[in-house]
């Protein structure tokens, strides 16, 4: 068999494993089901496409077990003549239409598909309604689907998924569930099949003719004609951007606000907001003391951003997921720091999966990192550090790091232990287009020392704050018999320096004198 064959004959190793994993599970259904109570959901996608392919090769084995072992197989089991499923829509591109349809011939009441002998039934109603009616009509009791992590729909599910609560019974089959875009487009080439002609023209990820368009990242620069040109889909570098081209509309909740990460706020006093939340157990227990949160503050603070909060919380996934959640909606960015690595206690990672309500998933380019550098110490097919969340997770990438840092939206995960190692990201994250690290006025700070008592200034500081309503003005004392040191923080320094000299100006000279704080 041609698709069998030509897998097994590459040099790609992690396809011909992908491969085989999705082969079994044909395999498997259809030692699970009869073959009349299986169909398969085409839609004419790259996705859909490969599995119809692997559908084939699948059948074909399975076929070569139950007739014979001389390779010897009958017409039908070459052919896997499944029952398929088709939903057009109005809404589908007319080449989407074209690829089913020009290869195939009417045939009675149903298309027959050339070579394959695929009994595709044709639906033009919506896909729950004309489901339910297709199942009344002849039951089947489970569907082949093309679904992979990262599609919106994969959510929850498994390679095996009862369908969802509210459809018609039926056993949902994904083979190519852990399939990666680059996966995907290795098993086209490598198979030579044909696929639908808009992944020439530069379309990633194909739905609905009024939400997709082809994907930027792969616009041919210095096109000598004025029409502008695309790069084939399979040359797109980053399989995380295959999306790219679909359109979102972006709703603000206020005119005034600025979206950052898709988190819509109103930075306080012309500053972006930020959030840190440190993950350790041994910072609660009093094994260890927590020095990265204020470098990292003042990193926030030399930049003009404003540090809300800094938190330190369990390792425990709930007390992680309680923190993010409450932290990722109302700050531009949030920091998480400890709780990343193979051990039980590092629940980071799942905790922030949970906070926005999705689940962890393979993430095969941040395994191939973590395989370069830990080598023969990453034991077993699938390293659990590779575990990230799915569909929302960003690499960022720097020549400096050895390994990417983690971004989920608006939460950033830092891998740093100690200072320097902070000092490197810091400085990595701040060269990174894909982090929006605004750089605007940076604070400035200015100290007063005084051996007056906290309930003699106390009134005239309350003032003070009312009428400079732009400056922080706070007080601290390194102990009960030191002098108090009053400060001054904000974006304009000649603010700062009027409201210290009101300050001073209210009480004796000599009360007040400057105070250098290191």
């Amino acid at each position: 068999m041609e698709i069998d064959r030509a897998v097994r004959e590459s040099v790609d190793r992690r396809l011909q494993t992908k491969y085989q994993n999705a082969v079994y599970v044909i395999q498997r259904a259809f030692s699970l089901y009869e073959f009349e109570q299986v169909a398969f959901s085409f839609n004419g996608g790259k996705d859909s496409t490969v599995l119809l392919h692997l559908l084939r090769a699948g059948y074909y084995l399975h076929q070569g077990k139950s007739e014979c072992s001389n390779q010897h197989l009958s017409d039908n089991a070459l052919k896997c003549p499944i029952r398929t499923i088709y939903f057009e829509s109005p809404c589908a591109f007319p080449e989407i239409n074209s690829f089913t349809y020009e290869t195939a011939r009417d045939f009675d009441f149903f298309l027959v598909l050339l070579s394959y002998d695929l009994q595709l039934e044709t639906i033009h109603s919506d896909f729950k309604s004309g489901l339910e009616a297709l199942l009344k009509k002849k039951p089947t009791k489970a569907i082949f689907l093309g679904t992979r992590i990262g599609d919106p729909n994969a959510v929850g599910q498994e390679q095996f998924s009862p369908s969802s609560i509210g459809w018609p019974p039926f056993m949902r089959v994904n083979p190519i569930l852990d399939w990666s875009y680059r996966d995907v487009w290795a098993f086209l080439l490598t198979s030579k099949v044909k696929y639908c002609s808009l992944y020439d023209q530069g379309y990633t990820s194909i739905g609905s003719i009024y939400d997709t368009v082809p994907n930027a990242l792969l616009s041919v620069a210095d096109s000598p004609s004025m029409k502008e040109n695309f790069k084939p889909a399979y040359m797109l570098a980053d399989g995380r951007l295959e999306r790219a081209g679909r359109n979102k509309k972006l709703v603000l909740k206020d005119d005034n606000a600025s979206l950052n990460n898709g988190v819509a706020s109103i930075p306080l006093n012309g500053s972006f907001r930020a959030s840190i939340i440190i993950v350790g157990d041994e910072i609660l227990f009093g094994i260890t003391e927590d020095m990265l949160s204020g470098t990292l503050c003042k990193k926030l603070h030399g930049i003009g951003w404003q540090t809300t909060r800094v938190a330190v919380v369990q390792n425990e996934i709930d007390s992680v997921a309680e923190e993010v959640e409450g932290r990722k909606a109302t700050n531009d960015m949030v920091f998480l720091f400890g709780g990343f690595g193979p051990m039980n206690s590092d629940v980071s990672l799942a905790g922030v999966a949970k906070a926005f309500g999705v689940r962890l998933a393979p993430d095969e380019e941040f395994e191939e990192y973590l395989r370069h550098l830990i080598g023969q110490h990453c034991i077993g097919d699938r390293n659990e550090m590779a575990l990230l969340p799915e569909g929302i997770t960003e690499l960022l990438h720097h020549k400096k790091l050895p390994l990417p840092l983690i971004k989920c939206q608006n939460v950033v995960i830092l891998s740093a232990t100690n200072i320097c190692e902070l000092e490197t990201q810091w400085e990595c994250l701040l060269e990174l287009p894909s982090v929006p690290l605004v750089q605007s006025t940076p604070f400035t700070s200015k100290y007063l020392s005084t051996t007056l008592s906290d309930v003699e200034i106390a009134q005239t500081i309350s003032k003070l704050c009312l009428e400079f309503s732009d400056i922080y003005m706070g007080c601290h004392r390194k102990s009960r018999v030191t002098p108090s040191i009053i400060s001054f923080v904000g974006k304009d320094k000649s603010r700062l320096e009027l409201a210290a000299q009101r300050l001073s100006s209210s009480f004796p000279d000599g009360s007040f004198y400057e105070h250098r704080c290191d």
